[in-house]
């Protein structure tokens, strides 16, 4: 095996965790297999397994960045192609509570792929890597394990057609980034290993999408990449028009029960009731592409796989299957590549042990979840569990908004971390702080 830590690692899913997952495997061991149930590696579309393939997704500042250090050129590339980029601070329009925040020159860039664009070239470096092989089309059945079922061998797998029947994909190791609907909570259960303590909040969120032809009479983005109505316990209808390589597309969002039409006149309403009346102003004659799409998140999942006191040797979480996140806030692709560097650390020189790993993973997504479910749970509708952080937090958060308005050093600040480069904590300054509380007037 040379330098290689085994010889057979497979990743159980083929979306954009279990691409970055095989792209460190793939330095460790001999060969790496995906396996997924969709046909993807000629998809150029959302995928029937990606529901939320519809909708505008972000790449996170961070996130950018690290998909820079694992294929270089990668945001290169996307320029060549006509992928729109831009700085985070300028070419995005932030409001919130109806008022935008100052434009700042943040450094941080901004990459308006869309998902399935963005997908579909992190699967072609991936795959042209001499060692990944892609599984198509197959449904995965369960684990195998040792006979004391304290180590994991691998995983049986199906095809889809009717008379199909297992087979056996032996493994040194296996990831599971299958998503929200991971079996691996199931699968511990059924070794006798401890089920695995959830948290959840519960905001009832329905995303609803349409695109439209460009260019557009009225274009309030021009050479920008969107303007993003954030919601707000005041304004609780929030939306994000994006201007995107060949269209342009309206994601709406309504929380506790609030859901944007499918059908395009109560979409146009919804449009229209949203506190930047310029995004009504540009689709209200538009052309759409298409009917609108509904998907409805009914709460963000956060599985706590470091607190079991017992783990199978050979299985490894990574992306959503172990937290995932309210799509508002854009963070769920930079936190799958911040958890890949998690995995590539764990990979260096030894097999990955899985208590240890699951309490590294835990670090990188504590940030991205308290800044998540704390402004979820700013909504008083909004169930979940309510700390003397998260109050304290949403008693400051708005009154840095809205201090924005007026400060682009804190419109920088605010979107350092929320891009995940820089920690919540950064916002506590007392260079921020003291600019927080400043009167607006000065």
């Amino acid at each position: 095996m040379g330098d290689k830590l085994g010889e057979h690692a497979v990743v159980l899913g083929g979306s954009i965790s279990g691409l970055l997952a095989a792209r460190m495997l793939s330095d460790a061991y001999q060969e790496v297999t995906v396996v997924d149930r969709d046909e993807f590696t000629e998809a150029r579309g959302p995928r029937r397994a990606v529901p939320q393939g519809h909708h505008i997704h972000a790449l996170l500042a961070r996130g950018k960045q690290i998909l820079d250090e694992l294929f270089p050129g990668f945001t290169e590339e996307l320029v060549s192609i006509g992928v729109p980029v831009g700085d985070f601070g300028t070419s995005l329009s932030w409001y919130f509570n109806g008022e935008m925040i100052k434009k700042a020159e943040t450094g941080l860039v901004c990459v308006a792929a869309g998902r399935p664009l963005l997908e579909d070239r992190i699967r072609r470096r991936v795959g042209a890597m001499s060692n990944v092989h892609f599984r198509e089309c197959t449904d995965i059945a369960g684990l195998t394990t040792t006979p004391d079922r304290r180590t994991v061998t691998g995983v049986r797998v199906r095809g889809q057609n009717k008379d199909d029947s297992d087979e056996l994909l032996t493994a040194d190791l296996v990831i599971d980034t299958t998503g929200r609907g991971s079996r691996t909570p199931r699968w511990l259960e059924e070794l006798g290993y401890p089920r695995v303590e959830e948290e959840q909040v519960k905001m009832d969120l329905t995303y609803t999408t349409c695109d439209f032809r460009g260019p557009l009479s009225y274009d309030p983005i021009g050479e920008d990449i969107a303007l993003i109505p954030v919601a707000t316990p005041a304004i609780p209808r929030g939306a994000i028009f994006a201007r995107l390589p060949d269209r342009y597309s309206i994601s709406l969002t309504g929380v506790l029960g609030d859901r944007p039409p499918a059908d395009h006149e109560g979409f146009l309403a919804y449009v229209k009731s949203l506190p930047v009346p310029e995004i009504y102003k540009a689709v209200r004659d538009a052309d759409p592409l298409g009917d609108p799409v509904s998907f409805r998140f009914p709460a963000s999942v956060r599985r706590r796989y470091e607190r079991l006191g017992s783990f199978p040797d050979g299985l490894l979480v990574l992306g959503d299957a172990a937290c995932v996140f309210n799509p508002v806030y854009g963070q769920g692709m930079t936190v799958a590549a911040l958890e890949a560097l998690v995995l590539g650390r764990h990979l260096r020189n030894r097999t990955p042990q899985p208590r240890r790993y699951f309490r590294d993973l835990a670090k990188v997504i504590d940030a991205p979840w308290d800044m998540a479910a704390g402004a979820d749970l700013g909504f008083p509708g909004v169930e979940g569990r309510r700390t003397l952080k998260v109050r304290m937090g949403n008693a400051y958060i708005p009154r840095l908004q809205a201090a924005a308005t007026n400060d682009p050093a804190l419109s920088d600040a605010f979107l350092r971390a929320a891009g995940l480069v820089d920690p919540p904590q950064a916002l506590m300054r007392p260079s921020v702080i003291s600019r927080v509380l400043r009167p607006r007037g000065r």
